[in-house]
């Protein structure tokens, strides 16, 4: 297939150029690179099959030949990205989702883009399962995010009712490994950072809240069966071993070797308490669950951030 996707330059957008690129399909890369690298596809500088393309797709744009698919994850994704670019969070939501649907609508192409398990907000419900609505706070310092996301899910499913697209929605969990930004607030890489450096881990809270974290390699494989699926409703896709930040903290002091002490930072607005999905719709339709280690890659990731030129 001939397959565009949005974001490409991000964490795990560039993973999925990857592997589409080696089951053998052409890939369309679009990005802004408002929280993307370039050094994430330099890899992919003259491959047969791989077109880049810097286009920031709240604005209009065209793609000429033949697409079979669109796949949308352009989106600031960490906390501190999304709360330094609200606005922009928001527009690629709304008018970026807008913009992919109607090029696969346009070309008769499917699908796919990438939601996140913030829709359920600080969660009531526990694991979270796909028919759970949420808890979200609309007018909070998060909803930039989670609303771009919930209102990005209802345009799909708009275009699905309404002009018949082939489209499939990824709830996506905590997700880790090679390539993430040391600089973008989220847990893994914050930690890593932290402790690579011998600086104390902050951790917000009393570390008694919880996260699952799904290695990328996992994620990308769950996309990638998704995009092939028939299942135009959201599935889940992430790791149900939940840990406390505390646990996790102390797992990064020991791979890392840092004798780093924990310090405790207030806790953020509106930061759920528990986060674990649900997976049995993924097992069942997809025949997807995660397979890479914890340890395997927390090992992968701690030495990707080791070896990073920025950090020598």
């Amino acid at each position: 297939m001939r397959i565009v996707v949005s974001g490409a330059a991000g964490f795990i957008g560039s993973h999925f150029c990857d592997r589409l690129l080696g089951e053998g399909h052409t890939v369309v890369a679009l990005d802004n690179f408002l929280t993307g690298h370039p050094r994430n596809l330099a890899h992919l500088a003259g491959h047969a099959h791989f077109q880049f393309l810097d286009q920031d797709i709240t604005r209009p744009f065209t793609i000429e030949g033949t697409v079979d698919c669109t796949v949308n994850l352009a989106s600031p994704a960490s906390p501190r990205d999304y709360l330094a670019h609200p606005i922009e969070t928001l527009d690629v939501g709304s008018l970026g989702t807008h913009r992919m649907l109607s090029l696969a609508l346009e070309k008769g192409a499917r699908f796919l883009i990438s939601s996140t398990s913030e829709c359920y907000g600080d969660p009531q419900v526990h694991p979270q399962v796909e028919d759970y609505w949420g808890n979200v706070n609309p007018v909070g310092p998060r909803s930039c995010y989670d609303e771009s996301k919930r209102f990005a899910e209802a345009l799909t499913m708009a275009y699905h009712r309404t002009h018949g697209v082939r489209t499939n929605i990824a709830r996506i969990f905590n997700t880790y490994g090679p390539r993430m930004k040391l600089d973008d607030g989220r847990v893994v890489p914050a930690f890593i950072d932290q402790a690579l450096n011998g600086r104390p881990l902050t951790v917000s809270g009393d570390g008694s809240q919880t996260r699952s974290f799904c290695y990328v390699a996992d994620m990308v494989d769950g996309l990638y069966r998704l995009m092939l699926s028939d299942e135009r409703y959201p599935v889940n896709l992430g790791n149900p071993v939940e840990m406390t930040i505390l646990e996790f903290a102390g797992h990064i002091r020991r791979f890392t070797g840092a004798a780093s002490e924990i310090v405790f930072q207030p806790l953020p607005e509106d930061d759920p308490k528990q986060r674990r999905p649900d997976i049995s719709k993924a097992r069942a339709v997809l025949g997807w669950e995660p397979r890479v280690p914890f340890e395997e890659g927390l090992r992968l990731t701690v030495d990707y951030f080791r070896a990073l030129p920025s950090r020598r």
